[in-house]
């Protein structure tokens, strides 16, 4: 079966040709999430697409805690924690060790920009995606799901624990297309293949880009909005700035951040998540390390929120730590949008 993705002009056209050849009724406004293209499914995820779906009420935060030196910190109990929503504590539930936290799979999408300006990068985005891959996947445990994105959004692999199979779609990809749908990409991943993991797992995405968004029709608050519902934490990894003697082609040496990089960063800073900025293979293996390092030194709060009313209102998180935190950072999601479809 292939898997292609669909351009703007090509959903505007076919959207066309159905309203003349349908009947003249009255149709209700289709919402924001049904103007968007669809992910299909490969073969192996067909399974799952009858899933039976269930709104859950339950606000669920994995934390990293992680000192100076950017490392995990381990052994904090429940009583270490503050969960404030909108200023006021709540209540919450506390997953803390370690063997817990190991037998709930993890869910990633690794989403890999294939615009024109990675044309002469390339194969550097798929060892780095193969690399991440390696690294972060439990066999027989945690699945792993490859997505690029350019002026389409291209499903190159759904949820696999088959390394072969990721192998085999990352290497697959041979040309770039012109522009960078980055925040559809996240919008649509998380919307179509995050919701339907279960809530037992944890979500992540890694996103693997080298320049601003050019072309979604989401915008940076809709990423962060849907990333925050389904409770899925973005890692971004900029191949922008580079270091002298980097090694990969079109990557100015000592190049500094621009807006595009802000907007990753405030990306993964909303969902919980890091950002890295490098051009440098070394220093890239070094990020992904960290990220592998933050998934298995995670807590997970969870709590039913007082304010029980799902109005469609922003509804701001915080957790800090009580008595101790001295130099001690918490990434953790930073809040979310209090409707139906919140979490499904």
């Amino acid at each position: 079966m292939k898997i292609v993705g669909y351009s703007v002009s090509s959903i505007i056209l076919a959207l066309s040709l159905c309203v003349l050849a349908a009947p003249q009724q009255p149709t209700p406004t289709p919402a924001k999430a049904q103007q968007r293209p669809t992910l299909p499914s490969t073969p192996e995820a067909a399974q799952s697409d009858n899933k039976e779906v269930v709104t859950i009420r339950e606000v669920r935060i994995p934390v990293t805690v992680i000192d100076k030196k950017g490392q995990p910190v381990t052994g904090l109990q429940a009583g270490d924690f503050l969960v404030l929503e909108d200023k006021k504590p709540q209540a919450f539930k506390f997953v803390s060790e370690l063997r817990e936290l190991e037998k709930l799979p993890i869910y990633v999408g690794v989403l890999m920009d294939t615009s024109a300006s990675t044309s002469g990068k390339l194969k550097f985005e798929q060892e780095a995606a193969l690399n991440f891959i390696y690294t972060v996947l439990r066999s027989r445990k945690d699945q792993v799901a490859f997505v690029t994105f350019d002026d389409e959004v291209n499903l190159r692999q759904d949820f696999t624990t088959n390394l072969d199979l990721l192998n085999r779609a990352v290497n697959g990809v041979r040309k770039p297309g012109a522009h960078t749908s980055l925040y559809d990409a996240v919008w649509q991943f998380c919307d179509e293949k995050m919701r339907g993991v279960g809530t037992g797992g944890r979500r992540v995405l890694v996103v693997i880009t080298d320049g601003d968004d050019t072309y979604s029709r989401a915008t940076l608050r809709d990423a962060i909005e849907i990333a925050q519902k389904t409770d899925t934490i973005v890692f971004g990894v900029s191949t922008k700035g580079g270091f002298a003697g980097s090694a990969v082609p079109g990557v100015e040496a000592g190049t500094v951040k621009d807006s595009g990089d802000t907007e990753l960063g405030k990306l993964a800073d909303e969902t919980g998540g890091r950002s890295f900025f490098t051009g440098d293979i070394l220093a890239l293996e070094r990020a992904f390390k960290k990220i592998g390092d933050s998934l298995r030194s995670q807590y997970l709060l969870a709590y039913t929120p007082d304010n029980s009313k799902f109005d469609g209102s922003y509804r701001r998180i915080e957790v800090k730590l009580s008595g101790k935190g001295d130099g001690l950072k918490i990434k953790a999601k930073r809040g979310y949008k209090a409707d139906r479809d919140m979490v499904r």
